[in-house]
């Protein structure tokens, strides 16, 4: 047999143990509910790009600017990238090399500070994310970090707070956002204490990019010079991320994503984040960012009305935060529990929880995934009786309540199938 024969078997022929495995996924992902706020079903057309033989190329460098030759269409591919992303945010500039969202905030460090310089970002217990100088990052530890937390009565952020910190510890660089914050940003305000006290604002809006690109939350563009975000979550693209800033840290920013953290960029990624962003710019993806938030609030609600204590009482975006201490079951247990019965989420830490990271109070669970496959209102509410359900099974122990929640899931989920690959 010719080589060419070879590679131009399907997977199914080529690894039928790996196609098993992806089927398998796709059987997963389609007979339960995501409700991970963090993951997302990507559409088709994303999933064929991301799938495409941009893969094959190296193109270490910038459009116009590579240090290998056949760039002729990669260039116009990631100039595509490039220019719907400063469009749908308005923003004057756009990085979209970045592998992912860590990488993308560490190349925010490499542009902008020296190591030892003070950088403030919510405590991680709090909300916030690993790379906002929290001690287990190198964030934390190539840096002076400082945390801001949320207030113990009300869950959220406050400015005042955040102000009385910065005069004290006057970071060069503000952090704004994370990675459980049920309620808005406040983007204004964080600016009007980074100009206070000569700081540079950078937001992080890796879990409410989508949110933001459908106008269903404020934009931190005109408040923050420098904006990360993830391209997956409710931006419903390929796993990547970018960098958004003004004209003034442009250069800056590039050069610390190539030649300063990352060779090649992954071609097919950023041509799958072009499909995103094209998608993004229709008026049905409005309708649906609007939508997540509103199956959010919706979801809250109908807990609340189960006797769930949620951080900060309920959500602004699509993100509900969980507090399981009066339920009297860990969080680790209930999620765990809960993906028996076909509901996916993950345990998280609360504010001021007691317990250990690994060993939680919460869980964390949103909105993205299921809006995608169509669900409204009327769906939430079976999903917090649901929810209400598998908790008081994990309780109690009953395995067999566990898979009746299970085969209920099943039979909704199957009214809503999730986009595949064609």
């Amino acid at each position: 047999m010719s080589l060419a024969a070879r590679t131009d078997e399907s997977l199914e022929a080529t690894d039928p143990e790996v196609a098993s495995l992806i089927a398998d996924e796709v059987r997963r992902q389609s007979e339960t509910l995501c409700l991970i706020p963090s993951e997302n079903h990507a559409s088709q057309a994303v999933l064929e790009a991301t799938a495409s033989v941009l893969t094959n190329k190296y193109s270490e460098g910038y459009p116009g600017k590579r240090y290998y030759e056949g760039q002729q269409v990669v260039d116009r591919v990631e100039a595509l990238a490039i220019e719907r992303a400063t469009s749908l945010f308005g923003a004057d500039h756009a990085n979209v090399q970045p592998y992912s969202g860590s990488p993308a905030n560490l190349a925010i460090y490499l542009a902008l500070l020296q190591p030892g310089d003070t950088v403030m970002g919510m405590s991680l217990p709090m909300g916030g994310h690993l790379t906002h100088g929290w001690g287990v990052s190198l964030t934390g530890k190539w840096f002076n970090a400082v945390a801001y937390d949320v207030g113990r009565d009300t869950g959220r952020v406050d400015l005042d707070q955040v102000r009385e910190l910065a005069r004290a510890e006057r970071p060069k660089l503000i952090f704004c956002g994370g990675t459980a914050i049920p309620r808005a940003i406040d983007f204004e305000g964080f600016a009007a204490i980074a100009e206070e006290v000569g700081a540079m604002l950078v937001a992080d809006i890796a879990h409410i990019a989508g949110l933001v690109a459908g106008g269903a939350h404020a934009s931190p563009v005109g408040h923050a010079p420098i904006i990360s975000t993830t391209t997956h979550k409710t931006l419903r693209g390929p796993r990547g991320a970018m960098l958004l800033c003004d004209e003034e840290h442009a250069t800056a920013i590039d050069r610390a994503v190539f030649p300063g953290l990352q060779g090649g960029p992954h071609n097919h990624t950023t041509a799958a984040i072009a499909v995103a962003l094209g998608e993004a710019s229709r008026p049905d993806f409005s309708d649906y960012a609007h939508q997540v938030v509103a199956n959010g609030k919706a979801l809250a609600a109908a807990l609340v009305e189960r006797g769930f204590d949620l951080v900060s009482g309920g959500t602004d975006n699509h993100l509900v935060l969980i507090d399981l201490t009066a339920k009297d079951v860990p969080g680790k247990v209930a999620a765990q529990a809960l993906d028996r019965a076909g509901l996916t989420l993950n345990y998280n830490m609360v504010p001021f929880d007691p317990r250990k990271p690994f060993d939680p109070s919460g869980v964390r669970l949103g909105t993205p995934a299921v809006t995608t496959r169509g669900m409204a209102e009327p769906e939430m509410e079976s999903i917090a009786r649901w929810i209400d359900e598998g908790v008081d099974a994990a309780r109690s122990g009953s395995e067999h309540e566990i898979e009746r929640v299970g085969q209920e899931v099943r039979e909704l989920a199957a009214g809503f199938p999730i986009p595949v690959a064609a």
